[in-house]
């Protein structure tokens, strides 16, 4: 805007007139007169920007994996670019700079409060994860797996009503894309799911922006479990449980991909349609959602 005020002041434009039409202070229009910025230091301001916007979605990236966030919001760099601004500035990943005598970085702070946890009569404070019908109550979480080709990630959403796998994502890097990516899987697949409230754990990826942004855009609710208290998410943890046992750990996988389709292969085809639950009366959750909501279809 500053350049625009001097290209119309060489014009013959006061300066009084033009910062009236913009709505601008005369003054800091003077003192960047006398020290303007000059278009390397403005690159790289909007190379910073990028960057930290990066490192506060995702702060498990390195330098390089932000590179590649940068790259893909329009501002390319080179490799050491992105490592001087990034020591410059201290963002490095949460795993690779723990401070000299510390066990690492703690998780942040909750995004949202834990709409889950109740206090029982002992004052104990317990989760309860119930609904009385589809589209309440969604957990989510992440889990990993190795291949030849490095890990695999997983990021599932289950829907308390009837045990369903509604959404789910899988990709090579645990990035706060792969949460979002499944969060909308689920919506497209649900549809009516407003105000349906969505518990995970406080990892970066369901703390990130652009998941907030989803769960807003959706009109959902979120909620978040305590910091290192397994139990709080115990419900979903039983589901990556079966993978592990049925799927990931039957064999080792060569590449990404086959292990990529044994996984939905085996969501889709055993546990959704085959694998009868005690707590659903043995029935598999499609069975259950198609008798169980059948009666309320027709009373609608």
């Amino acid at each position: 805007m500053y350049p625009l005020v001097r290209e119309l002041a060489v014009d013959g434009v006061p300066v009084t007139v033009t910062c009236r039409v913009l709505k601008i202070a005369r003054q800091p229009y003077y003192r960047w007169l006398a020290n303007p910025v000059t278009d390397a230091e403005l690159e790289e301001a909007y190379r910073a920007n990028a960057l930290f916007d990066a490192h506060r979605d995702d702060p498990e990236f390195g330098y390089r994996f932000l590179l590649d966030e940068a790259h893909d919001a329009g501002e390319v760099m080179a490799a050491r670019t992105a490592w001087r601004i990034c020591s410059t500035n201290g963002w490095w990943s949460a795993f690779g700079k723990p401070k000299r005598g510390k066990s690492g970085k703690k998780p942040g702070p909750p995004v949202h409060d834990d709409l889950c946890a109740v206090v029982d009569k002992h004052g104990v404070v317990r989760h309860e994860f119930n609904a009385e019908a589809p589209n309440q109550l969604w957990l989510t979480d992440i889990t990993e797996h190795r291949t030849g080709e490095g890990k695999l990630y997983l990021c599932a959403i289950k829907d308390v009503y009837s045990n369903r796998i509604v959404g789910y994502s899988i990709d090579s890097r645990m990035k706060s894309r792969l949460a979002v990516t499944a969060l909308n899987n689920a919506v497209a697949r649900r549809v009516d799911v407003a105000g349906c409230v969505v518990h995970s754990d406080r990892g970066s990826q369901f703390r990130s922006r652009k998941f907030v942004h989803a769960l807003n855009r959706h009109n959902m609710v979120g909620s978040m479990g305590r910091v290192g208290a397994a139990g709080d998410n115990a419900a979903m943890e039983s589901f990556f449980a079966l993978l592990q046992k049925n799927v990931l750990d039957r064999r080792t996988w060569a590449t990404c991909e086959e292990l990529r389709i044994a996984i939905a292969r085996w969501i889709e085809r055993t546990y959704h349609r085959r694998r009868r639950q005690a707590a659903l009366g043995r029935l598999t959750p499609i069975e259950f959602e198609t008798i169980m909501t059948a009666p309320a279809t027709q009373a609608a």
